[in-house]
């Protein structure tokens, strides 16, 4: 199926989150593509995380600036090899005070400090589930790279519905926070079926950079 003719619009799909297709540039992406493929590189590489109850998550993951570990952070790899996570860069930070302040329209004093770099292939997925680990209450910022993807978001409360899924091209930006800071959101499945622009991306393959401020010294 080809991308859209009919250039989509932005939507704020709750109070707090905000869509805005085509954020980043061809060029952009391509550079965050080749920016992710280092960073998995780096020591341990990328990993999948394993959950309290044993299973593994079907998204690789490697982190920056805080290592996340199901469900708190750490200055390093603990469910690795123990060395320290790699650093965030300053121009990562730049670029996510950017989408905060295009999303909502207005200036802003947003400094992320952890990165999530999340990698789909296959069947992969993320269910439903709360960024809470943060002690600050500022929002997230989420760009979609490669495959595009349903993204579903619901209730800062439970995870039952009603949702709302949207689409995710590559480029897109999702910020969400304010009173939807802690909602329950997730990635059902891939969406493979859509063209996707040159970023450097496998076929088949979509990487997302989430951006967090994690309130943490």
């Amino acid at each position: 199926m080809a991308l859209e003719l009919i250039p989509r619009q932005r939507r704020t799909l709750a109070p707090g989150v905000v869509h805005v297709p085509d954020w980043l540039s061809v060029d952009v992406q391509r550079h965050l593509v080749g920016a992710a493929r280092g960073w998995a590189r780096e020591g341990p590489g990328a990993r999948h995380a394993t959950l309290p109850g044993g299973a593994r998550m079907s998204v690789e993951t490697v982190c920056l600036g805080w290592h996340w570990i199901p469900y708190r952070y750490s200055r390093t790899r603990d469910d690795q090899d123990g060395s320290p996570v790699a650093a965030f860069p300053r121009w990562l930070a730049d670029l996510g005070a950017a989408a905060v302040a295009d999303a909502y329209g207005v200036p802003v004093d947003y400094r992320p400090d952890v990165a999530l770099v999340n990698t789909y292939r296959g069947d992969a997925r993320l269910g439903m589930h709360q960024d809470r680990e943060e002690r600050a209450p500022d929002p997230v910022v989420s760009l979609s790279l490669g495959t595009a993807c349903v993204f579903r978001i619901g209730s800062p409360h439970h995870r039952r519905g009603p949702w709302h899924d949207v689409e995710l091209l590559s480029g897109d930006l999702v910020v969400f926070g304010g009173e939807h800071r802690l909602a329950y959101h997730g990635v059902p499945r891939l969406l493979p079926g859509l063209d996707v622009p040159d970023v450097g991306t496998a076929p088949g393959e979509r990487i997302n950079i989430t951006l967090r401020v994690s309130g943490l010294a």
